[in-house]
């Protein structure tokens, strides 16, 4: 077997010391050895063992990128984990733009929109969407719509494109990721997703509602065939 690891920055790497992990029937505990330099030329070996401090493991599970620094959340969070950030957003009217080649026209370009409820969830980079058919704080059990947009595929999943993402995966990031999404272009039917019941699909409905001060109906919506609690968990 063979590893290979990736240093960015061309920093030089010194052994530092080991977990070692000691096992025994069912009882098992990790030590931390130290790195001991030796006194003439040669490799460095390991000390004695020490106990594993509190410090030690938080800085450690810092470093992996599981450590969640303590947040206060915002009513519209729904999950907050080391991997992944769920939110719920109301129903609003948002700026919609459409690629050049996209065959809305300027007619449907930078118009304002009623736009649904929705629930966005990111992890590792990546950004997916449903829709709410109803304007209420959804619960593990609710049944999840397909968000009406082009750049989402069935899973919801969204093509990030030009997209500006942000540096944080925190609850800061929330306002970033929605304006992303709003603020980027919608290019083209990704996937196979039926995004809407209206008759002539999503340019059609996006006429029909350009400038509407209305709500978004929600009669339009699709069936995502999956509850909350399924979406959070899909991976």
């Amino acid at each position: 077997m063979e590893i290979s690891v990736a240093i960015g920055g061309g920093q030089n790497m010194t052994l530092s010391g080991a977990i070692l992990v000691y096992q025994g029937g069912r009882e098992a505990f990790a030590v931390w050895h130290p790195a001991k330099a030796r006194p003439t030329e040669g490799a460095p070996y390991l000390g004695e063992a020490e106990p594993l401090t509190v410090e030690f493991l938080r800085a450690l599970s810092t470093g992996l990128g599981v450590y969640v620094a303590p947040e206060v959340l915002p009513a519209s969070v729904l999950v907050r984990t080391s991997e992944l950030l769920v939110w719920w957003a109301p129903a609003q009217h948002r700026t919609l733009f459409f690629g050049e080649h996209s065959g809305a026209g300027s007619e449907l370009n930078g118009q304002r929109y009623p736009i649904p409820p929705l629930v966005f969830k990111v992890g590792g980079g990546h950004l997916w969407v449903r829709a709410l058919d109803k304007d209420d704080r959804p619960r593990g059990e609710t049944k999840l719509k397909t968000a009406p947009f082009w750049n989402c595929n069935d899973a919801g999943e969204v093509c990030l494109g030009t997209m500006r993402i942000p540096e944080s995966s925190g609850i800061e990031a929330i306002d970033g990721w929605e304006r992303g999404f709003f603020q980027s272009e919608f290019t083209h039917a990704y996937g196979a997703a039926r995004l809407t019941n209206f008759p002539g699909g999503f340019l059609a409905l996006c006429g029909r509602l350009a400038g509407s001060r209305k709500r978004f109906p929600a009669r339009y919506l699709t069936d995502a065939r999956e509850t909350l609690l399924q979406f959070v968990e899909r991976r």
